[in-house]
């Protein structure tokens, strides 16, 4: 959360000291007249008569700004960028609570192999916000392609030079000697190589049409089926055979995917009981107004979501809030299809209210009927986790799509190029949990977390342009069919291409020379890299290059 805020601030600085060299007519091609007007009611009257100024989201950030908050737009400004804050922390929070914890225990329930999951569920456990993002970004705004684009691009390279980079600093720091698995590190290197390859081809060319996209979004599963066949091969060779507690073990060791999933076994340092009863009460006493004032805080984003969410862990049972789910949870789907789908008319909506109502009630009255007070449900969990992974995945689409309008806004706002929002905030805010995530695993997740660790820093990018930018394509060339799309002219989007594909070859290169060890030089040439690609984007932002 301080990584967030601290982000937040960064581009109120950056954009505060370079706004008076900055052209101001560097806009979003959405809703361009709010710079022309001089003061701020010809400007309120141009947002609210203007439909390229309608909100991509459900909040019109721009009227609050320029019509709300006219007299103030310092608090208007301020007032945004705390709603980006909380934006980010539900998103994160969707997807560590809800998200994450309902892969977690459906792989399980469906028994899948620690390959087919860690190639499928892993990514898209800890890369379902950057797809979403994606996604919402082409499908719902008219620079959404660039958006989106710079924003996968951007959390890719960081990922997989920031904090591959970090991890290997770390790992020197701590005179580890850790050794990466050389056959699935050049798999993954060499499928973002060409997948990269395919995207800079795609930008050039300047279109992409339905098979093409469809084609591109196939090239995941080939390889899902390569790494199906190398764990296949890899399992005949060595004939690993797990037996009764020692598969239980074997899988414990490390989590399947990197995010939280709460144990009740499991005590905190920080959790510890402090034996001194001379300071037993007062700190009680202030655990327990800090706990309330928490508690308070939270409840406006957290209760929403738990009743709408279902959740049959056996840490956070509870039966009513699981009954309420399952009657709110379809209404809210009603509510988001009735809203995006415009066209629907009074009867349609209506139609749709009763149908996911009665829905709704049913599922309700089931969940109160069949279920224990005491107890989570111990069958059908496949029915329950793909009910909290469908209802995750809505509220997720809700976040992203109303995370995307904002950025947009503030891009209008204070007359910042939306590519350069996508390189730096959006793709920084979905990529800190890979950062935390990543580099706790390779540190703490014992024997096999770095190799996992190191696994999902590639996997993870190649899920995400792939998958995320893939369906982009398939949705958006969908809507235009038979005719082609267009790619949003950006000839900056070479030259990160083009870094992202430095960053894997020195990566490549030191790693076979030194025999797969995680070194400080590896650690300190990615974040050279990185280093660079940013400075050249910020001063050519702000007009320092041409």
């Amino acid at each position: 959360m301080v990584n967030k805020i601290t982000l937040t601030f960064f581009l109120i600085i950056t954009n505060n000291i370079f706004t008076g060299s900055a052209d101001t007519t560097t806009t979003t091609t959405t809703c361009t007249g709010i710079h022309i007007h001089n003061s701020s009611t010809p400007t309120c009257t141009y947002i609210t008569t203007t439909p390229s100024c309608n909100p991509k989201g459900y909040i019109n950030y721009l009227q609050i700004y320029y019509c709300n908050f006219s007299s103030f737009p310092q608090a208007g400004f301020i007032l945004l960028l705390i709603w980006l804050v909380i934006l980010f922390y539900i998103l994160s929070n969707t997807a560590s609570d809800y998200f994450c914890p309902a892969v977690e225990h459906l792989s399980k329930s469906l028994n899948l192999s620690p390959a087919i999951a860690g190639t499928t569920l892993l990514p898209l456990g800890n890369g379902s916000t950057d797809v979403f993002s994606t996604v919402i970004a082409f499908t719902t705004t008219a620079d959404g392609g660039d958006i989106g684009l710079n924003s996968v691009l951007g959390g890719s390279i960081f990922v997989t030079t920031v904090v591959v980079g970090v991890m290997s600093l770390l790992i020197t720091y701590q005179k580890k000697v850790v050794v990466v698995d050389k056959p699935n590190f050049i798999r993954d290197v060499m499928f973002l190589l060409v997948t990269f390859t395919n995207v800079l081809v795609i930008v050039i060319i300047g279109e992409i049409g339905l098979w093409l996209a469809i084609v591109f979004v196939s090239t995941y599963a080939v390889y899902i089926l390569l790494v199906c066949y190398i764990h296949f091969i890899n399992q005949k060779r060595h004939k690993l055979v797990f037996v009764g507690d020692d598969i239980d073990d074997h899988f414990i060791t490390v989590p399947l995917l990197l995010c939280s999933v709460e144990d009740e076994n499991v005590v905190h340092p920080a959790e510890k009981v402090v034996h001194c009863e001379e300071q037993v009460v007062d700190k009680r006493s202030v655990v327990a107004i800090v706990n309330l004032l928490l508690y308070v805080v939270k409840l406006p984003v957290y209760l929403p979501r738990r009743v709408t969410i279902p959740v049959v862990t056996k840490e956070r049972w509870s039966k009513p809030f699981l009954v309420i789910s399952m009657v709110l949870g379809p209404l809210m789907v009603g509510v988001i299809w009735c809203t995006k789908e415009g066209g629907l008319g009074l009867k349609g909506s209506l139609v749709t209210y009763f149908v996911v109502g009665a829905i709704g009630i049913g599922l309700g009255t089931c969940t109160y009927a069949f279920t224990s007070r005491t107890m989570p449900p111990q069958r059908c969990l496949v029915f329950w986790y793909a009910s909290g992974f469908l209802m995750s995945v809505c509220w997720t689409y809700v976040t992203c799509n109303e995370l995307v309008s904002l950025l947009e806004s503030l891009g209008n706002i204070i007359g910042m190029n939306p590519a350069i929002i996508g390189l730096t905030v959006l793709a920084w805010g979905n990529s800190i949990g890979d950062l935390a995530a990543n580099v706790a695993l390779a540190m703490y997740g014992g024997p096999d977390g770095h190799q996992i660790a190191m696994s999902g820093c590639y996997a993870g990018p190649l899920f995400n342009v792939l998958i995320g930018l893939g369906f982009s394509f398939v949705f958006v060339s969908w809507s235009n069919y038979p005719a082609a799309y267009v790619i949003p002219e950006d000839p900056n989007l070479c030259e990160t291409i083009g870094f992202l594909m430095v960053g894997l070859l020195w990566a490549l290169v030191i790693l076979t020379k030194r025999e797969m060890r995680l070194d400080h030089t590896l650690g300190g040439g990615l974040l050279v890299i990185y280093l660079c690609f940013l400075f050249i984007k910020l001063a050519r932002a702000i007009g320092l290059l041409g």
